[in-house]
């Protein structure tokens, strides 16, 4: 690997990093808290869309991890900081939860099902028939196709369910129109990222458990990646993919004192 500057700026998925179906993963507070004490830039981000920054500030210092608002990023807000930059002041048709639409609401869109700019697809626990009809009928009359990531399935309890990837395939289908995916491994989410704390990629390192979505667009935003593998994917897997991560290590343990 060729010779880098050092990092100075920190970058970590949230699921299966720092947190496992609810419980903190060993080691993460001892980073977060690190992390702070450094007074290094750094985020948090996840493609899960359903929840504000608010919302996951609250709901990881529940489980011990104390991370301020302002150092979340979420598919949510890459996505309604590209729309943001794209067509300011929009309308859009948006099928999701409170993530999705408070972060539309927070760039002065106007959510409305009457001849919107854009259908932007989200996640959520209660997609509905009727909504994805209203979709392909509004991408079919002209609007355009927005989704908040390609994840296809997400974890619960229970086991996967389907996710904003797997509808966005339905609608596909049934327009023949492919959405523009904003989240991971869209390199785009990394750099508003990155933006949004003042740092840059060449001096940035990206955590996640996924190669296919925390490495990949760590690797194509010129990020460092680290993989951890606490998440989904195995040592063995790795081998599977045309491109490698910077480091793997057991969890996000190994990295307290890289910090």
């Amino acid at each position: 690997m060729a010779e880098r500057k050092p990092i100075e700026s920190w970058l970590t998925d949230m699921d299966g990093v720092l947190i496992h179906e609810g419980v903190p993963i060993p080691g993460a507070d001892a980073f977060v808290k690190r992390l702070r004490e450094s007074g290094k830039p750094f985020l948090v981000l996840t493609n899960n869309s359903i929840y504000t920054a608010r919302d996951l500030h609250a709901r990881l210092r529940r489980m011990g991890l104390d991370v301020p608002v302002e150092n979340i990023w979420t598919s949510a807000l890459a996505t309604a900081k590209f729309l943001d930059d794209q067509r300011p002041g929009g309308t859009a048709y948006v099928i999701g939860e409170a993530g999705l639409t408070t972060a539309l609401h927070d760039i002065g869109y106007v959510l409305t099902d009457h001849e919107p700019d854009y259908v932007v697809l989200g996640e959520t626990r209660t997609y509905s028939f009727e909504a994805m009809t209203k979709a392909v009928r509004l991408i079919k009359g002209g609007a355009r196709f927005i989704a908040t990531n390609p994840d296809e399935t997400g974890p619960s309890a229970e086991g996967p369910l389907p996710a904003t990837g797997a509808v966005a395939a339905l609608i596909t289908k049934a327009t023949g129109k492919q959405p523009y995916f904003a989240g991971k491994p869209n390199p785009l989410m990394m750099r508003t990222g990155l933006n949004a704390i003042g740092a840059h990629s060449e001096t940035s390192a990206m955590i996640g458990d996924r190669m296919d979505t925390d490495v990949l667009a760590g690797l194509e935003a010129g990020m460092v990646t680290y993989l951890v593998l606490t998440g989904l994917t195995t040592r063995e897997e790795i081998e599977q993919y045309p491109f490698r991560p910077s480091r793997i290590v057991d969890s996000i343990a190994d990295l307290v004192q890289r910090i």
